[in-house]
């Protein structure tokens, strides 16, 4: 399901003394994280925009300045707080989505069309994600490789794939 915002990362400490904040970012990778100059915090009804005035890699973190945060204090006032973005202020390659946004998709066999479960959990890997799809109780693993996702369509809430064989049943 698209949704308004997303979430793109949590802030996990302070860096410094000039009001730094440190970011686990959630996307995957750095640049595509410093691309946003504005970020939304949730607040009770409604998201609250912070501005960035830079957002920099460093390690496996993002140092990111927030307008307004200038100490150590102000900075550690915001940890814990999870970062979103607006969906529509980011550009996604044509075949690309966000994992938060493929979520609970059905998923169909490409070919048959058959319905072979909800997708309820992503496990990011180094070589590639795995799908977890449910389906009357029982979880299958499918490997996210390009050449086995044939479409996702985020507002239909579909995904088809062309699963490798055993992949939904027993077979060798």
């Amino acid at each position: 399901m698209r949704k308004d915002f997303l979430e793109i990362g949590k802030i996990v400490g302070s860096h410094g003394i000039k009001g730094l904040a440190k970011v686990q970012y959630w996307c995957d990778d750095a640049e595509f994280f410093a691309k946003f100059k504005t970020f939304y915090l949730k607040k009770s009804g409604g998201y609250d925009a912070v501005i960035a005035e830079s957002a920099k890699p460093h390690g496996n973190i993002i140092l990111l300045k927030l307008k307004g945060v200038n100490t150590i204090e102000e900075a550690e006032q915001f940890r814990g707080n999870i970062l979103y973005i607006k969906r529509d202020d980011a550009k996604l390659e044509e075949g690309r989505y966000f994992i938060e946004e493929i979520i609970g998709v059905k998923v169909y066999d490409f070919e048959t069309k058959e319905f072979l479960g909800i997708l309820k959990d992503v496990t990011e890997n180094p070589a590639n994600d795995i799908w977890h799809i449910e389906k009357d109780g029982k979880e299958y693993l499918f490997p996210a490789i390009k050449q086995f996702i044939n479409k996702v369509d985020i507002e239909k809430e579909e995904a088809y794939i062309t699963a490798p064989r055993g992949t939904f049943d027993d077979e060798n």
